[in-house]
């Protein structure tokens, strides 16, 4: 009887004891949840820092805007040695982990249901960043650890584009939550459009706009595009732009702006971007690089993947980045979707005879507005005299169209190198030092860690893509 008393109190005190452990470490003052608005915010604002960070430091140097004269393997075309920035794969699935939670929390309570549109968007527009620079990657299975799925398969990039589930049908399933949304609550945390839901069906649309015609060498997208196009319903002026401003200061700042002089420094002019801007006489090139400190009129550009190890480079003969990235930064901003980007695909979709529609009044609309964007003032003769006016004869026309989208598509993550791939334009330069045996990469390798933590799929991919090769075409590009 003196035994069962004795563990019967210890019973009790071990429940006691438990309880009062809890209680003890439970935070009061650090949630375990987070409110979809919090989330949304985090979400809009991380990836536009992140991406514009990629976007300056690797984007631009595939997309030849710039070039760097050290520590620039990554610029060499050695993808898998990413500096700085190169290795975007956990940022997109770090966001799109969160958005799924705000995408769960509005399927599950009408009190969020406001979220559901809008997260449909950034889940469709955050999934093609990925497929378009890996190709065929974890979707249907991925961020699925709750349901214990911790090795999700790879999907093929055609089933994420067009699948039931996939971007261009999430984006059709946004815009019906939208128009169809007559709850009160606000879409709070939106830092993008504070919380207007009909600009986010016109991004949207400007995304459905431009993945139709991503695919559009694979897939009869014609029809989809005119009815886009006709109804009107995408961003077609500056004051729509998806976009959000960085400020003065940290920590909601472009990163450039407080980075090391040193750091600042590996980056200057491309001679791709030389050329271009040179060719059209475009103004736009004092913004975006400054003249070489031997002469304060002179801009100059150096041809990408120099081995400064071998060939020293001199920085006083070249331009560096301009001003707006360092000293001005509070004047950048994230650029989700524009308005020129999107009358430059529909330029491009009239062009071909995709769409019934004026291709050089898109095109002019597209460049006018490009300069609006970046508040330079547009030369009066711009678009009526020299290597700028359009020809819809043309054999060089849809190069010229791209050429143009290209200009104002600095900083913008990847796009000008995604472009590239999709249309050969602009004409970039073979890099001098190539550690890719002179073939200009047409994807991102997988990381590292995809074959240790997901061996099985990984394996699968990496055979699909010659061993992981940053060679192997995506499916829209074959």
């Amino acid at each position: 009887m003196k035994k069962y008393i004795i563990l019967l109190i210890a019973t009790l005190g071990f429940a006691s004891c438990n309880k009062d452990l809890s209680e003890i470490n439970t935070n009061p003052n650090s949630p375990i949840d987070a409110q979809p608005s919090l989330l949304f915010r985090k979400v809009l604002f991380d990836y536009g820092e992140q991406m514009s960070f990629e976007g300056f430091d690797a984007g631009n140097l595939l997309g030849q805007y710039f070039t760097m004269i050290d520590f620039n393997n990554f610029d060499r075309h050695a993808l898998a040695e990413p500096l700085y920035a190169g290795n975007p794969w956990p940022i997109l699935f770090r966001n799109l982990r969160d958005n799924e939670i705000i995408l769960q929390k509005a399927n599950e309570n009408n009190i969020f249901l406001v979220y559901k549109g809008p997260a449909l968007v950034m889940k469709a527009y955050m999934t093609a960043a990925l497929t378009d620079l890996y190709g065929d990657v974890p979707y249907s299975e991925a961020l699925q650890g709750k349901f214990e799925i911790f090795s999700p398969k790879y999907d093929k990039q055609e089933d994420i584009y067009n699948g039931p589930n996939g971007i261009l049908k999430n984006l059709e399933n946004a815009i019906t939550a939208m128009e169809s949304y007559n709850g009160a609550a606000k879409l709070d945390g939106d830092i993008v459009y504070s919380g207007n839901l009909q600009n986010w069906i016109r991004f949207a649309n400007s995304l459905r706009i431009k993945y139709l015609m991503r695919i559009s060498d694979k897939v009869n997208v014609a029809a989809q595009l005119q009815s886009i196009y006709t109804n009107g319903k995408y961003i077609g002026a500056n004051s729509q732009n998806a976009v959000f401003k960085f400020s003065a200061s940290p920590p909601n700042n472009f990163r450039i702006t407080t980075a090391r002089a040193g750091d600042y420094n590996l980056y200057i002019m491309s001679k791709t971007a030389e050329e271009i801007f040179k060719n059209y006489n475009d103004p736009r090139i004092s913004l975006f690089y400054r003249p070489t400190a031997t002469n304060s009129v002179n801009f100059t550009g150096l041809q990408n993947g120099p081995d400064a190890a071998s060939s020293p480079v001199t920085l006083a003969n070249y331009s560096l980045t301009g001003r707006i990235f360092r000293e001005d930064g509070v004047n950048l901003k994230y650029n989700y979707s524009t308005a020129w980007e999107t009358n430059f695909f529909l330029a491009e979709a009239a062009q071909k005879g995709l769409i019934t529609a004026s291709a050089k009044a898109l095109y002019d609309l597209g460049v006018t507005q490009g300069f609006e964007y970046w508040n330079v003032t547009m030369p009066t003769s711009y678009l009526t005299v020299g290597t700028a006016v359009f020809n819809p004869a043309s054999a060089d026309a849809i190069k010229q169209i791209i050429t143009q989208k290209w200009i104002p598509n600095t900083i913008n993550g990847y796009e000008g190198w995604i472009e590239y791939r999709r249309t050969g334009f602009p004409v970039l330069k073979p890099v001098l030092a190539s550690r890719n045996n002179g073939i200009y990469p047409v994807r991102m390798p997988y990381p590292q860690e995809e074959s240790t933590l997901n061996v099985d799929n990984y394996k699968t991919a990496a055979t699909a893509t010659n061993n992981n090769s940053i060679n192997a075409k995506v499916w829209w590009d074959n």
